[in-house]
């Protein structure tokens, strides 16, 4: 098991955060739908969120991922925004390091959130299984989120909020 270090990014390091993020995400979009993505507009809405606080993450000072949590100081009801590992790095355990590293790292957090796609299935079973999330709401077609506006992307249609009490 490694050591799980965290490094804030500025605000000029977001870019390249996006870039990486987009790349990680494209491969279950391509696995599943046959097609990457060129953008993510959910991905620069959480980099320039005001309450967020964005990180490249290491192991034994090699980087192998980032994350974005959206902290909301007045009810400690926190969101983890993004969260991707480098493929060369799936399945040995770190994501559960990580997600444990990033609960030591906000102690005070009452509640986590999170989304995330329908399609992801590796991504439901981690959450539920590995740390423990509950899944609090299904988003689709005949069920839709009212604090966010379908793209029309395939990816975006269906998806799930998944919530732990701390």
């Amino acid at each position: 098991m490694g050591n799980i270090t965290f490094k804030r990014l500025q605000k000029s390091e977001y870019s390249s955060f996006s870039n990486e993020a987009i790349t990680i995400f494209s491969i279950a979009v391509a696995e599943t739908f046959g097609e990457t993505m060129d953008n993510d507009n959910d991905i620069e809405s959480s980099l320039n969120n005001p309450d967020s606080e964005v990180f490249a993450v290491y192991e034994n000072d090699e980087k192998i991922g980032g994350v974005a949590i959206k902290i909301d100081k007045s009810d400690q009801c926190n969101w983890l925004d993004l969260f991707y590992i480098y493929p060369e790095h799936h399945s040995k355990g770190l994501g559960l390091q990580i997600w444990q590293a990033v609960e030591k790292l906000y102690p005070d957090t009452k509640v986590w959130r999170l989304i995330t796609p329908y399609f992801e299935k590796r991504n439901i079973h981690f959450y539920v299984n590995k740390c423990g999330f509950k899944i609090v709401e299904f988003f689709n077609k005949a069920h839709v989120d009212p604090a966010r506006s379908l793209t029309g992307e395939a990816c975006h249609d269906e998806y799930f909020i998944f919530e732990k009490v701390m």
